[in-house]
């Protein structure tokens, strides 16, 4: 196994936003956690469950261009997901696409940002 570059180690998903509150209180809502405002506008979820601490920064002027990142969050009833998502402000785009992997529904959250929703395939 390689050893990691100068002992470094994997931290947290830092996600801009434009109102990080807002976005910390949507993901928190989705994933079941409860997030923290910090006092110089940022927003996290602390590290729990297996999942890494998400925070949110400030952008009030987020860069244009393609999104080359975004999260998979594993559900275990795709279309019920999908519907709590958008009661929590999310949009879905598109169908559901069903694969050998399993399925998956494309979302945006409240402010664009691209996510999937995904039941994988049974791999017993």
């Amino acid at each position: 196994m390689p050893t990691p570059l100068l002992g470094s180690s994997f931290d947290q998903i830092v996600v801009n936003a434009a109102d990080p509150a807002r976005l910390a209180r949507f993901w928190g809502a989705l994933l079941g956690a409860e997030p923290v405002d910090r006092s110089d506008g940022w927003a996290y979820l602390p590290a729990a469950h297996g999942r890494p601490r998400i925070s949110f920064q400030p952008d009030p002027a987020p860069a244009p261009g393609p999104v080359r990142l975004h999260l998979d969050i594993r559900v275990a009833d795709l279309p019920a997901a999908a519907a709590a998502a958008a009661d929590l402000g999310a949009s879905a785009q598109g169908s559901p696409v069903t694969d050998e992997q399993g399925s998956f529904q494309v979302m945006r959250d409240p402010e664009g940002n691209a996510f999937c929703l995904t039941a994988p395939a049974d791999r017993a």
